[in-house]
C-alpha cells in the first residue's frame, strides 16, 4: 500500500527487516530444538545469535544472483555467523520458513485488526445509545417505509461488527499454523519434534498435514473474512453518504474550520471520508478471489501462489487497518441532525402509518384485501395531493362507520414504533 493509506504499526509487520527477522527466529528455533534432541552439537544457536545480523540490502544483493530468497538469506547469515551456520535449515525446505513466517505475519496483522474493530465497536455503541430514541424514517428501496430510531440504525452496525470480530478471531485461529516438515512434508529429513518445538515457541499450532506447503484453504478463509469486513465498512459508509445528501441532511461527516470541499465551489461539504472507505472496500475485496484461486496448487506444491501473497498479504491487511481506523474517526465525530430527521419524517404527511391502519381495519372485520385497498387509496391520494393522511382516513366513511375517530387518532402515534426499541437494545448489548 502507498503511504497515504498506511499506518505504522501494521506497516512494520510487512517490511523486509521484520520478515527476515522472523525467518531467523524460525531457523534459530528449529536449531534450538535440534540441539535439545541432540541432532546437532550443543551451543550452535548461542554462537549464531551472537554473530548473526539482518542485512536486507545484502540479502537482496545475493538474491539478484542466486534467484532464491531463502538461499540468499542463509548465505547472508553465514557470512556473519561463520561455519556454525551450516546447521541452520537442516532437513528443512524453503516453504517451512516462508509459510510459517507468512502465517505469523497474518496472525500479527489480524491481532491489530481486532484492536481496530474493538475501537470501532465502542464508537458505534456510544452513538447507538446516545440516539436510542432519536426518531428518523426507515427506508426500504430508498423510499420512506416506517419510523425507526437513529440509534437502532447504529445498533445494526454494532451487531454486524460483532459478527466480524468473531469471524476474524476464527480466521486468525485458522491461519495460526506452523509447518517444519521438510520436502513434500514427509519429515524424511527432520524430526517431527522440531516442528512441535518451533510451533510452541512461535505460539502457533502444528499443521497436521502440510504436503510441502501449508494448505491455502486456511488463507482463503482469512482473506474472505477481510473481504466481508470491508463490505461491512462499505455498507456503513454508503449509509452516511446517503444521509448526508443535501435533500436528506440527517447526518454529515465532521468538517474542519480550515477544510475545503471543492476547488471550484466554496459551499461544498462532501462526504469524502465515506467515499474513500467505499473505494478501499473495493480494493480489499479484490484480494479475495486470488486467495481462493491459490487453494488449487499442483500436487504437493508449486509457487503460483507466491507472487499473489506477497502482494495481497500486506495490501489487504494494511488497507483494512486504515479503513477501520478511518471509520472509527468518522463515527466518533459524526454530526447528527435530529431536527432534520423529524422534518423528513413529516414530508409524507403520515402515510407511513398505513400498516397500522390496515391492521386495525382487519381487527374490525374487514378482510385483508379490503383493508389494503382502502388504505392504499387514501395513502396514494395523500401523497399525490401533499395532504394529511390522517384527514383522508377520518374522511373515509367506510372506515369511520366502523371505527370511532378517537380510536383512529390513536393509530397515528410515533411511540407505537419505538415501544420495542429497548428490548432490541437489551438483547443486542447483553454480555
Amino acid at each position: 500500500m502507498i503511504e497515504r493509506y498506511t499506518r505504522n504499526e501494521i506497516k512494520t509487520i510487512w517490511d523486509d527487516y521484520n520478515r527476515y527477522s522472523i525467518w531467523l527466529d524460525i531457523e534459530l528455533a528449529a536449531a534450538e530444538a535440534m540441539e535439545k534432541f541432540k541432532i546437532i552439537p550443543k551451543g550452535i544457536v548461542k554462537k549464531i545469535k551472537s554473530k548473526a545480523k539482518i542485512n536486507p540490502k545484502r540479502i537482496i544483493q545475493i538474491e539478484s544472483k542466486v534467484k532464491h530468497d531463502i538461499i540468499a538469506f542463509l548465505t547472508s547469515i553465514t557470512e556473519k555467523s561463520g561455519k556454525e551456520a551450516r546447521y541452520l535449515h537442516k532437513g528443512m525446505t524453503s516453504s517451512d520458513v516462508l509459510d510459517t513466517c507468512f502465517n505469523l505475519q497474518l496472525k500479527q496483522s489480524g491481532e491489530i485488526l481486532l484492536k481496530d474493530i474493538n475501537e470501532l465497536l465502542q464508537s458505534i455503541k456510544k452513538q447507538a445509545l446516545k440516539h436510542k430514541y432519536t426518531l428518523c424514517i426507515g427506508r426500504s428501496h430508498g423510499i420512506h417505509a416506517e419510523p425507526i430510531t437513529f440509534g437502532l440504525k447504529m445498533l445494526s452496525f454494532y451487531q454486524e461488527f460483532l459478527r466480524n470480530k468473531k469471524r476474524l478471531e476464527n480466521s486468525i485461529e485458522e491461519i495460526s499454523t506452523c509447518a517444519i516438515s521438510g520436502a513434500v512434508g514427509t519429515f524424511a529429513n527432520i524430526d517431527p519434534r522440531v516442528e512441535y518445538y518451533v510451533a510452541k515457541k512461535l505460539k502457533l499450532k502444528i499443521e497436521p498435514v502440510s504436503t510441502q506447503v501449508i494448505p491455502r484453504d486456511r488463507h482463503a478463509q482469512y482473506f474472505s473474512t477481510l473481504g466481508i469486513i470491508a463490505s461491512s465498512i462499505e455498507r456503513f459508509a454508503i449509509e452516511i453518504r446517503h444521509l448526508q445528501r443535501t435533500e436528506v441532511n440527517e447526518v454529515a461527516e465532521f468538517f474542519g474550520k480550515k477544510q475545503k470541499g471543492s476547488s471550484a465551489m466554496p459551499h461544498k461539504k462532501n462526504p469524502i471520508l465515506s467515499e474513500n472507505l467505499t473505494g478501499l472496500a473495493r480494493l480489499i475485496r479484490s484480494t479475495v478471489v486470488p486467495a481462493l484461486e491459490n487453494v488449487a496448487l499442483w500436487h504437493e506444491r508449486d509457487i503460483s501462489h507466491s507472487a499473489v501473497e506477497r502482494n495481497i498479504g500486506p495490501d489487504a491487511t494494511i488497507a483494512l487497518d486504515f479503513a477501520l481506523s478511518r471509520l472509527t474517526n468518522v463515527v466518533k465525530s459524526l454530526n447528527v441532525y435530529p431536527k432534520n430527521m423529524k422534518k423528513n419524517l413529516n414530508i409524507t404527511n403520515g402515510i407511513f402509518f398505513s400498516q397500522r391502519v390496515l391492521l386495525e381495519l382487519t381487527a374490525y372485520g374487514f378482510t385483508r384485501e379490503e383493508s389494503y385497498k382502502i388504505v392504499q387509496k387514501n395513502a396514494l391520494q395523500a401523497w399525490k395531493e401533499n395532504s394529511s393522511f390522517y384527514k383522508k382516513i377520518v374522511a373515509d366513511k367506510k372506515i369511520t362507520n366502523k371505527i370511532p375517530v378517537n380510536k383512529i387518532r390513536k393509530l397515528f402515534d410515533f411511540s407505537y414504533h419505538t415501544k420495542k426499541i429497548n428490548i432490541i437494545f437489551k438483547r443486542s448489548l447483553k454480555k
